[in-house]
């Protein structure tokens, strides 16, 4: 049995010319940065969002393979995201991580509404590349 190695399987899946497309979006751009610098040595594709209006044209543009999506935004919600994806076929089969500083109850309503993981915030960027690693591994 061969041992797990992320990166020989972003290495693989680039090899055999699938590259995964990640979705960041946060209303702050220190957090998107730090999330694209560190996903980056894993061969991901990123696009970028600043607001859940931003987020949806693009999961409905490019379909991204992953979305890691930031709950407490101006104009659109990631609230409002998960509830928009709820009630669209094709938006639902996107996994999405949740990312938050919201510790409330009502972060198992997000649980509900078919997230593929929730990180608080502050995280540990080595358990969001986890993540996204797992939650693109599940839906190829």
């Amino acid at each position: 049995m061969q041992a797990f190695s992320p990166m020989a399987q972003s290495n693989e899946a680039v090899a055999a010319g699938k590259t995964s497309r990640v979705l960041v979006v946060d209303d702050d751009p220190a957090i998107r940065k730090l999330i694209v610098a560190a996903l980056k040595r894993y061969g991901y594709e990123f696009s970028e969002a600043s607001n859940g209006k931003e987020a949806l044209e693009l999961m409905r543009s490019e379909a991204p393979d992953v979305v890691v999506l930031d709950l407490m935004m101006p104009l659109v919600s990631g609230w409002d995201v998960l509830q928009v994806r709820m009630g669209d076929a094709a938006l639902s089969r996107i996994p999405v991580i949740v990312i938050s500083a919201n510790r409330d109850p009502e972060v198992v309503t997000a649980v509900d509404r078919g997230i593929c993981a929730f990180l608080p915030k502050p995280f540990d960027i080595s358990m969001l590349s986890a993540m996204v690693r797992s939650c693109v591994t599940e839906e190829s």
